[in-house]
């Protein structure tokens, strides 16, 4: 099983507004940056979007570590999910329940996942870390203009 590093970024101009999402995934020595935007999105589904397309690069199941600076997407997927699938994608909001925003890319995502090992780890944004800063690049020259 191949062993790949994915780093992740979202970015938009408003909120909602035109956003780009980017990625990085290395393996030994090969690299492939992607990215791609949308007119009109919220930067929590560019960040999802940005996981999502990475896996789907992926040709064969891999273990892969996946690091991103949103907690949204970290605690989505590791925390929150399971209650989510549980209460039929819904979450609880005081005693009521609310679907669950972006239902349609956690679905995508855990689909995903489940193909892999993948284990997600939060990393602060705009702190240094040079593949992270790159997939901020990538999100934010993808954002569409006018």
């Amino acid at each position: 099983m191949h062993t790949v590093r994915i780093y992740t970024d979202g970015a938009c101009s408003g909120n909602p507004g035109p956003g780009g999402w980017g990625a990085v995934l290395i393996n030994d020595s090969l690299r492939k940056e992607i990215s791609g935007g949308e007119a009109r999105t919220t930067n929590n589904r560019m960040e999802l979007t940005a996981a999502i397309e990475a896996l789907r690069r992926l040709k064969t199941p891999c273990k892969v570590d996946l690091y991103t600076d949103s907690a949204y997407l970290k605690n989505g997927i590791t925390a929150w999910i399971a209650s989510w699938k549980l209460n039929g994608w819904k979450r609880r909001v005081g005693k009521r329940l609310l679907p669950v925003k972006n239902a349609d890319l956690w679905r995508e995502l855990d689909r995903l996942a489940s193909i892999h090992r993948v284990t997600f780890h939060w990393v602060a944004g705009h702190a240094g870390d040079p593949e992270n800063e790159r997939a901020d690049e990538l999100a934010r020259s993808a954002i569409p203009s006018g």
